[in-house]
């Protein structure tokens, strides 16, 4: 593909280029261009900064730019090529130190994907980053990108891993603020709800997926990690292996879901992953499951925001509403903090169903009178 740029008097730069919706999304991406039908080219305000960016977005790309631009665009162009030498080593430091660290595989991704977005952002040599560009990013997420307050937390302690980690720069860290966590109670699910979604599942290996996921309240990334040696028959018991916080911990196997689990396995006959994907040697993906999930709660008629995670909650607040002590939900969730179990105390109805609303408590009498 070919890519053409030259420019349209003083304050103008003209990019004609194949179209495709890749093309389309990259050409978007620069920002401040418009289409213009007459010419057939994007039309884009003249300055150095667009052309280095239509040289990132297109990098590869064939260019072909009119004299007057060549003598512009061959020097950010090599300075193109050599901030993508300095990203690729930096990348390569943050990754051995992640895992030296025994971060999780999720949380490397999350953590690499924090650190190039930043970098996509500050247009500078990580060595000779300073306190006010990191506060200059999180403004920006905060103010323009209006992200959440748990996606601000985590750019911070991917960019605060980094510093103290690779750049060994502690100071830059000190005084990076921590933004507030919104304290939000989880969606739950009644248990009639959950049935219901159950019963909507026609497929043998999703059934088997869902159910341990409510039945033992797993985490989706654990569900999808299991192993077949991990179900024990005997003990009723489901060995988690290195779950969130690198923590092994045993679960409930309820005789309901070893009933659909060994049903699953007996037309399967699944050998090392309890449920493998669809590549050979990998398990189902999370995303999969999400995907079932969001499909058969549709299918059931609920029309409460869920998601996989969903089942988890109700699963320990079903447990509290039974009358199950918080210590042995806790210790069944993997928790490390009793704190965060608590938060089902605020979400269960078994204390609440208890008190009379003041208005049931006069229309009570009202009848009587009447």
């Amino acid at each position: 593909m070919s890519l053409k740029i030259k420019k349209g008097g003083e304050n103008e730069l003209f990019i004609q280029l194949p179209y495709s919706k890749i093309n389309l999304r990259k050409v978007k991406s620069i920002g401040g261009g418009s289409w213009n039908g007459k010419i057939k080219s994007w039309v884009f305000p003249y300055s150095v900064e667009i052309l280095r960016h239509v040289l990132k977005s297109f990098a590869g790309e064939n260019i072909i730019s009119d004299a007057s631009l060549s003598m512009i665009i061959e020097p950010i162009r090599k300075e193109l090529q050599e901030r993508v030498k300095l990203l690729d080593s930096i990348n390569k430091q943050m990754l051995i130190e992640l895992k030296l660290n025994g971060y999780s595989t999720m949380t490397i991704k999350n953590y690499m994907n924090n650190i190039n977005r930043f970098f996509e952002f500050i247009y500078k040599d990580p060595h000779d980053l300073e306190e006010n560009d990191i506060k200059r990013y999180l403004f920006y997420l905060v103010d323009q990108k209006n992200v959440s307050s748990s996606y601000v937390s985590q750019a911070v302690s991917s960019i605060k891993f980094f510093c103290k980690y690779v750049l060994k720069k502690h100071d830059l860290i000190v005084t990076l603020p921590i933004p507030r966590k919104l304290e939000r109670l989880p969606s739950v699910l009644s248990q009639q709800e959950v049935y219901r979604i159950l019963k909507a599942v026609k497929n043998v290996k999703h059934l088997a997926i869902l159910t341990l996921t409510y039945s033992a309240g797993l985490r989706v990334s654990e569900v999808v990690g299991l192993h077949v040696r991990d179900i024990d028959i005997d003990r009723k018991l489901i060995h988690i292996h290195q779950g969130k916080g690198h923590k092994d911990r045993y679960t409930l196997l309820s005789q309901g879901a070893l009933k659909i689990v060994q049903d699953y396995i007996r037309r399967f006959t699944p050998e090392t992953w309890l449920f493998p994907g669809g590549i050979e040697g990998e398990h189902i993906s999370a995303r999969t499951v999400q995907k079932v999930f969001e499909n058969t709660v549709t299918k059931a008629g609920i029309i409460k925001n869920v998601t996989v995670h969903t089942l988890r909650h109700s699963f320990a607040t079903h447990l509290l509403e039974n009358g199950t002590d918080l210590r042995y939900i806790q210790e069944l969730l993997g928790h490390k903090n009793s704190k965060t179990t608590e938060i089902y105390t605020h979400v269960s109805t078994k204390d609440m169903r208890r008190i009379q609303s003041p208005l049931d408590r006069f229309m009570l009498e009202e009848d009587k009178t009447l």
